[in-house]
């Protein structure tokens, strides 16, 4: 059966049918969650800080990165896409004083991390530039007693902050990121995720020391998400391992009163060169070979193979230009596509379609063509023992269900998924219509006491998790034996 998804405002989370009723699955009991509502609101005033960042006055700019996590609703479910069902009667795991410990933890780190949260947010970074968020993120974590090594793996805005209780246990990878987009600031919120990386690094410590259970937590600062790869960098270069599962968090878009796991795709970054011969354009055109119009032929091919790619596959890109003029031929051209699609599978066959259309381009101009291609990102492997943990200990101690939906959005951590157990859930924060992620507005609300708010209830789903990994031997081989059978 397909059923068309409920969205009546462009660019809204909302939940297709088939996520909120299964639908002809034998065997199987129907579920019923809450019907998602628009998230459009009247703009709130803003908390007052004489360092916020202020892009008001610009235009509204799109900036075409990896995590624009505005969920894609526009596309039919089947019933066979269904999520597993998460009861809610079943326990966590967890005692009720393990749980008091990391809940008055993150209670009593409320205005520091409000704090870090805002400092970073009003300073953006952009990849790999990092200083700011590095030094102060850095000199807190070893002010709270993690042994904090800097500038990690060579990498100059990486870092890598360790706390260890006891002798042996298991060790809990956590991801912090912090770079922000050109012209728009922290408008995917990484602002928040450093910050929920923080909470739920030193609530883990908190409950370890507390209750006495051993074990290792690495949290790593990984630049550059936004297109520039830190954390395959990182993979890389050795910085995961040892870890027997890593967790992070994102905001989103979404229905209030709820959390969600997105299926996001793989993608391939592609930068164009062309290069041609100038020439008078009034006076000697044929002496000349026209960068430009390859790549406005190669722009145009690719917008045709669009009819032919299928719906959950994604081609988008920028022809980038310095100094033409109309009566120059032009001699160089850039462009910048990013490819999308479900798998890294998938994704190798699109590419090599899309790599068809810039020599096409050249072909038919006698332009040279240069291609670059940038680390790929893999479509992440949320572990699903990880997964339900996390979504029963939202919904038995937040009472927050957990969602699940397709985005069209990618991110370096898909790379870690493959390699570990993983888990990358998101978070909704209030925001104007059509002020998701990657838009001025998300920027504004990224820095809003609600925005915070939120992010301090999935650090505690977060901190739930992870602790379970590290006291629950069987529970954390069964996560083991889930990623190695994914």
């Amino acid at each position: 059966m397909l059923v068309q998804p409920l969205d009546t405002i462009k660019g809204s989370f909302c939940l297709p049918f088939p996520r909120i009723f299964k639908f002809g699955r034998k065997g199987r009991r129907s579920t019923e969650l809450p019907i998602a509502k628009s998230v459009a609101r009247e703009k709130q005033p803003l908390e007052e800080s004489p360092q916020a960042f202020d892009n008001s006055d610009r235009c509204k700019l799109f900036y075409g990165s990896c995590c624009a996590f505005s969920t894609d609703t526009s596309q039919p479910y089947t019933s066979d896409d269904a999520p597993p069902s998460y009861g809610t009667q079943e326990s966590d795991g967890l005692s009720d004083e393990v749980v008091q410990t990391i809940q008055q933890s993150i209670s009593d780190l409320d205005k520091t991390l409000r704090s870090i949260s805002l400092k970073i947010h009003d300073h953006p970074e952009l990849g790999f530039q990092e200083k700011y968020a590095h030094a102060l993120l850095t000199d807190f974590m070893e002010s709270h007693g993690f042994t904090v090594t800097r500038h990690y793996l060579h990498l100059d805005t990486a870092w890598r902050a360790e706390f260890t209780h006891g002798k042996g246990g298991r060790t809990m990878g956590i991801n912090a990121e912090m770079d922000a987009l050109p012209e728009l600031g922290h408008a995917c919120g990484h602002n928040l995720i450093a910050m929920g990386g923080v909470g739920t690094a030193l609530a883990l410590k908190a409950a370890m020391q507390a209750h006495d259970v051993p074990g290792k937590i690495v949290l790593l600062g990984t630049p550059a998400e936004e297109g520039g790869a830190g954390k395959v960098i990182l993979l890389d270069r050795g910085a995961y391992k040892g870890m027997d599962a890593c967790i992070m968090c994102h905001p989103a878009t979404g229905p209030p009163h709820s959390m969600a796991i997105h299926r996001m795709l793989a993608m391939q970054i592609i930068d164009v060169e062309y290069f041609g011969q100038s020439a008078h354009a009034g006076a000697a055109p044929w002496q000349g070979v026209n960068a430009l119009d390859a790549a406005f032929l190669a722009y145009s091919s690719i917008s045709v193979l669009r009819q032919q790619i299928k719906p959950d596959s994604r081609v988008h890109g920028v022809i980038q230009g310095a100094d033409w003029s109309p009566n120059v031929i032009p001699d160089y051209a850039k462009m910048r596509w990013y490819v999308r699609a479900p798998t890294k599978n998938d994704l190798l066959d699109l590419s090599e379609r899309v790599r068809s259309c810039f020599s096409a381009g050249a072909l038919a101009t006698g332009c040279r063509v240069k291609l670059s291609m940038g680390r790929p990102y893999f479509e992440v492997r949320h572990n699903s023992l990880l997964a339900e943990e996390f979504s029963r200990s939202m919904q038995n101690r937040c009472g927050l269900p957990t969602l699940w939906s397709n985005t069209g959005a990618s991110t370096d951590f898909g790379n870690v998924s493959y390699e570990l157990p993983a888990l990358h859930p998101s978070f909704p924060i209030t925001t104007d219509t059509h002020g998701g992620n990657h838009t001025p507005a998300f920027t504004r609300y990224a820095r809003t006491p609600e925005a915070h708010q939120v992010c301090l209830q999935i650090i505690q789903g977060l901190a739930f998790t992870g602790f379970r990994v590290l006291q629950d031997e069987i529970f954390s081989k069964q996560v083991k034996e889930a990623f190695h059978k994914a």
